[in-house]
């Protein structure tokens, strides 16, 4: 009988090792982060754990403030996104804010499947509301929810784009961009080749 290492352990022993690892090849990191953060990036993305945002960058903890949900979902609405955003843009002072969507999006996927199947993913439970604001982004596009690679990506970029017109709309970032150029931008992560690219 094979042994299955707990999550939780696994976690802890690989923190362990990482530590141990920093502290000899980077002593001065965790005692600087420990006195603040000076992050230059807000990064909006998505929950999915492969597209986890310092490691896909190459940057060390401490390099960008993050939120991170469920398809990348920002509506002017939501509490969560605005007090990230204003605390991100308006206290701590990032020049830029990354709005981030990623191929094979599960929630992308599954709002193109309710177009077939005619049932909404989640169904009476938070998801279900959840994935309302990506519901019209697809309504919005007129696809037909074939659920190809072409369609998806399509999908997962005007997303991105909805949520970078969220964010420039804010007040806390219309006033930055105005007094000290903070910049906007939408980008998707290709999964497959591990590289970030730039929409228009």
């Amino acid at each position: 009988m094979s042994h299955i290492e707990d999550p939780i352990t696994k976690l802890l022993t690989h923190n362990q090792a990482w530590s141990t690892t920093i502290q000899s090849t980077d002593p001065d990191l965790c005692p600087t982060l420990a006195k603040g953060q000076h992050p230059e990036i807000l990064w909006l993305g998505c929950s999915d754990s492969r597209v986890p945002e310092t490691t896909l960058a190459g940057l060390p903890p401490g390099s960008i403030f993050t939120h991170r949900n469920i398809a990348n979902i920002i509506t002017a609405s939501d509490p969560s996104v605005n007090a990230v955003v204003e605390y991100a843009v308006g206290v701590v002072g990032v020049k830029a804010v990354v709005v981030c969507g990623h191929e094979s999006c599960g929630g992308v996927v599954g709002a193109l499947s309710e177009l077939k199947s005619g049932e909404k993913v989640g169904k009476g439970g938070s998801l279900e509301g959840w994935l309302e604001p990506l519901r019209e982004v697809v309504k919005g596009m007129g696809v037909r929810g074939d659920g190809g690679k072409d369609e998806i990506m399509s999908v997962v970029e005007e997303n991105v784009k909805a949520g970078v017109k969220v964010v420039e709309g804010l007040s806390v970032v219309k006033k930055a961009i105005e007094e000290r150029g903070l910049k906007v931008v939408g980008m998707v992560y290709m999964i497959g080749e591990g590289k970030l690219r730039t929409l228009d």
